[in-house]
């Protein structure tokens, strides 16, 4: 079973930044790639950014090009995702999300929540 251990959640005012972090604590973990996801009440969960470990490419979702950066640190099994210039409706849990040879690994989320 491989644990993430998410942080970095909480409340802003519409045009703040926040800064979210997810690490896999195992000194052995792998994974092909590693990103966060987000659910809003009554919606779908969505891919926010993924990043390819092995050469640290980023993927955003065009509703957060622009705004969100997502980097590794591979000596830390780390992912950060820097949120930008946030806006109401990125309020949502966001779900760190590693993709590896055991399958999918989820971390347990974390409440973003924007403020007009």
């Amino acid at each position: 079973q491989v644990q993430l251990v998410e942080s970095g959640g909480g409340l802003v005012q519409a045009g703040g930044s926040l800064r979210l972090s997810c690490a896999a604590p195992e000194p052995t973990f792998s994974c092909y790639d590693m990103g966060w996801y987000r659910q809003a009440p009554g919606k779908d969960r969505d891919p926010v950014a993924v990043i390819t470990w092995s050469n640290g490419a980023p993927w955003y979702a065009m509703s957060v090009e622009g705004r969100f950066t997502l980097t590794r640190d591979t000596a830390k099994n780390t992912v950060y995702l820097q949120m930008n210039s946030l806006q109401p409706e990125d309020t949502a849990i966001y779900y760190c999300r590693a993709r590896g040879n055991y399958g999918f690994a989820w971390g347990q989320g974390t409440q973003v929540t924007v403020s007009s």
